[in-house]
């Protein structure tokens, strides 16, 4: 019996690498939303090219990579996955011939279409600015560089591009990723896509330039939009990532500031040794406009916050109409944490610590089945198990995907479809 055999699991809630294996096949028979999933990727067309045509890659067990994966339908999507059991899926464009049929077509028949718009923002690209954390480690400190990030492409790409179906998903580690799913978006060429990358990046430069933001005076209009975000969170980065503790940590904000300025703002510093990073901050805020007159004492404040706290995007990831992206609602590795969706709207009570473990997820299907007395291979690959997620903590989230993202970008289509069959009439 199955669930006698997952049953080894509930020995200990902590996540471990090596069970991930068994867990894996639990939860791509009970757990992950294949209708869900299906009918973000299919978007109304059904059994056309959109899904068909669709590129899915898996890393198998013991880091081998499969890429040009396609499938006929839902069920030929699941028998697949659960088969081969991936432990990371990533999904692609659609192309102009189904993947797995790439080897009978020539090369040149065989060209990447359509794919959604797509962001990376990972915390590693905050390395130089962050000091509670490092590499692949996170903290509810740092992550405000996310939840700043999340907020300003989110309003960008909204506003300025007028794009409305934005799906924000956890990278089940240390990142976020963003996959905006209009339809305009995901017939942007690859110069379309460069543009708005390029449009969302002001910090520019190598490590070994110390000032990365040039902006003007007035700046651009999302740029003011962009800032009046950084500001309801700028002190609280200050403070969590005590930025101006010391001469180790101030020195990296003086050096975008002119010489003679880093001179006379050091020396501040150094004679008030005791203070906050807060108090040394107020005191920028209160001696730059007063040496620089006519709004460039402002502009020299804007660009250092811009340089701490401005998204940084992988640009090559939004670039790129052949890159693959990490599917949502597949499992991390190395964390065990599912990928699953943010609604932007609550980002602001996102803890990615919380993000419920495949682990956890299977302990808790395991413990429904005992309250039920339920045997799991009655029901194994059947409707039933599509749906068992709702006695997890995946329901939430599900539900959330569903109500913010699934439904309305499924009625826009209806609507779509309406409007073109009425003026075809």
């Amino acid at each position: 019996v199955l669930r006698e055999k997952w049953s080894i699991f509930k020995m200990s809630t902590e996540y471990k690498s090596s069970e991930l294996p068994e867990l894996l096949k639990q939860y791509y028979a009970w757990l992950f939303p294949y209708d869900k999933y299906y009918d973000w990727l299919s978007y109304g067309e059904g059994l056309s090219k959109v899904f068909t045509h669709r590129e899915f890659s898996f890393t198998l067990e013991g880091d081998i990579y499969v890429r040009y994966q396609s499938f006929r339908d839902i069920k030929d999507m699941e028998q697949e996955i659960r088969k081969r059991n991936p432990h990371k899926i990533d999904i692609g464009a659609v192309f102009s011939a189904k993947p797995k049929d790439h080897k009978k077509i020539s090369p040149a028949a065989f060209k990447a279409e359509t794919k959604e718009l797509v962001f990376d923002i990972d915390m590693t690209d905050y390395d130089d600015i962050r000091t509670c954390c490092s590499g692949a480690n996170i903290c509810i400190n740092c992550w405000k560089f996310i939840t700043v990030a999340m907020k300003i492409v989110d309003r960008a790409l909204k506003d300025d591009f007028g794009f409305k179906h934005l799906f924000w998903v956890y990278s089940g580690r240390r990142g976020v990723h963003c996959w905006v799913c209009d339809d305009r978006a995901r017939c942007l060429t690859q110069e379309g896509r460069s543009a708005i990358a390029e449009y969302l990046t002001l910090i520019k430069g190598g490590e070994a330039q110390a000032k990365k933001v040039k902006i003007e005076d007035p700046p651009h209009w999302s740029i003011s939009k962009a800032l009046k975000i950084i500001d309801e969170y700028f002190m609280e980065i200050v403070q969590d990532q005590d930025l101006l503790m010391d001469e180790s940590r101030y020195t990296k904000i003086l050096a975008l500031l002119p010489t003679a300025t880093q001179e006379k703002i050091k020396k501040y510093f150094e004679e008030e040794k005791d203070k906050t990073s807060q108090y040394r901050w107020q005191r920028l805020l209160a001696e730059i406009p007063a040496v620089y007159k006519n709004g460039t004492g402002d502009t020299l404040l804007n660009e250092i916050k811009i340089q701490f706290s401005y998204p940084r995007l992988d640009i090559n990831v939004t670039k790129g109409l052949n890159h693959l992206l990490k599917s949502p609602f597949c499992v991390h590795p190395k964390t065990g944490r599912v990928c699953i969706p943010i609604n932007i709207n609550e980002i602001d009570d996102f803890d990615p610590l919380a993000v419920p473990t495949v682990k956890q997820l299977c302990d808790e299907l395991n413990s429904s089945f005992e309250q039920d007395n339920t045997d799991s291979s009655d029901h194994i690959g059947g409707k039933a198990g599509r749906k068992a997620y709702n006695q997890t903590s995946l329901k939430s989230y599900i539900k959330s995907f569903d109500d913010h993202f699934l439904k309305p970008l499924k009625s826009d289509i209806l609507s779509a479809k309406r409007k073109e069959n009425s003026m075809e009439y």
